[in-house]
C-alpha cells in the first residue's frame, strides 16, 4: 500500500469493512464540489461496504450508502481509523 507522509493512501486501496477518515481530496474544483454535494469532505468518516475490481466502491456515510467510481476513489486520500 502506498502511503504519503501523514499515512494517507487512496480510498480505492482500502479493504472491505475498513473505517476510514478522509484526509484530502486530490481532484479539481468540480470534483470537490461534487463530493461536497454528497457531504464528503476532509474529516468525514466512512466505512467500506464493498470494493470491486476496477476500484468501484460502495461506502456507508452517516446512514447513507454511496457508490463511488474507481476514478473518484483514487482521488480521495484516507487514513484508517483505529479503534
Amino acid at each position: 500500500m502506498v502511503q504519503n507522509v501523514n499515512g494517507a493512501f487512496p480510498l480505492n486501496l482500502a479493504g472491505e469493512g475498513d473505517r476510514v477518515r478522509i484526509a484530502s481530496l486530490k481532484g479539481g474544483r468540480n470534483f470537490r464540489a461534487r463530493l461536497c454535494g454528497m457531504a464528503l469532505n476532509a474529516g468525514s468518516e466512512i466505512e467500506i461496504i464493498q470494493s470491486s475490481f476496477g476500484g468501484r466502491m460502495l461506502v456507508a456515510f452517516e446512514g447513507t450508502r454511496l457508490f463511488l467510481g474507481g476514478g473518484m476513489a483514487q482521488k480521495i486520500d484516507v487514513t484508517v481509523i483505529r479503534e
